[in-house]
């Protein structure tokens, strides 16, 4: 019974985020000498103006922007290494970017509501874990999970393998839901979005359980204009955010398809849910 309910709860941990919140950190500039140290002191804190300014920077950006640089080619050739085209090593998914996107796609889904609060898991802790313990050695998923298969722990409930799975399956409901929302002419609701978006999504991979629970869940989201202005960074527009969603979609199919990719080589790709 208890493997049933934490198997239940992992599935339906699609609908809402880690509610961690991973925070990128952007390096901002930092004094150089004892000059520049007493103009600011004469100017009257000068240097506190530059690091407020350089957190207020950090604050305008939304989690599509943050998701979009964290998957900038240079960013994942400097976490997972490349070969000698200076391109990212293919078919090996990275761990700490794939981490710091989940984090933030999962917090865009926090913004349906709270009430999607009651369906959290936080599945991420074990990779995290794991991966902490020998960054080196976990760098990349593919080494996670292959360590789990010749354990013979991968199945299980709480293995590493299932949650970068959901945790996936969750990356492509989010994107599924952004395109339609980009692409909506203004007729559909926020619910009806959701609803068709988990249709073509992750519905297949859920048993009666999860899909009753998410039809609840889908009673109480909000209405598409409160969606829409929590997704807005600081300073943007919809017509900005339509374009950032395309980009967005554009530079993680390639990290996902890779993701599915390697769960079907170690035939964990049918894993489903009560």
């Amino acid at each position: 019974m208890v493997e049933r309910e934490k198997d239940e709860g992992e599935a339906i941990a699609l609908t809402a985020g880690s509610g961690g919140g991973g925070q990128l950190q952007r390096e901002g500039p930092v004094p150089g000498t004892a000059e520049g140290e007493r103009d600011g002191e004469e100017r009257g804190g000068g240097d506190e103006g530059e690091e407020e300014k350089d957190r207020g920077d950090v604050e305008e950006w939304s989690e599509i922007r943050l998701a979009i640089a964290e998957l900038s080619p240079a960013q994942l050739i400097k976490h997972c290494g490349g070969g000698g085209d200076g391109k990212p090593a293919a078919g090996a998914p990275p761990t700490l970017p794939f981490l710091a996107l989940s984090h933030l796609l999962l917090r865009v889904l926090d913004k349906i509501g709270p009430t999607m609060a009651v369906l959290r898991l936080d599945v991420q802790r074990n990779i995290e874990g794991l991966y902490l313990s020998d960054p080196a050695k976990y760098s990349t998923l593919t080494e996670i999970v292959e360590e789990e298969v010749k354990e013979g722990t991968a199945r299980k409930v709480d293995s590493c393998a299932r949650a970068v799975l959901w945790l996936a399956r969750s990356m492509d409901f989010t994107i599924v839901l952004l395109q339609s929302l980009e692409e909506d002419t203004g007729q559909q609701s926020l619910a009806q979005l959701v609803e068709a978006a988990y249709e073509v999504s992750l519905k297949p991979c859920h048993g009666w359980i999860s899909s009753a629970a998410c039809k609840i869940a889908l009673k109480l989201i909000p209405e598409k204009k409160i969606f829409t202005s929590l997704l807005l960074g600081m300073g943007q527009d919809c017509s900005v955010l339509k374009d950032e969603i395309e980009k967005l979609a554009l530079l993680l199919q390639p990290l996902l398809e890779d993701i599915h990719s390697m769960m079907a080589k170690f035939r964990l790709d049918r894993l489903k849910s009560t």
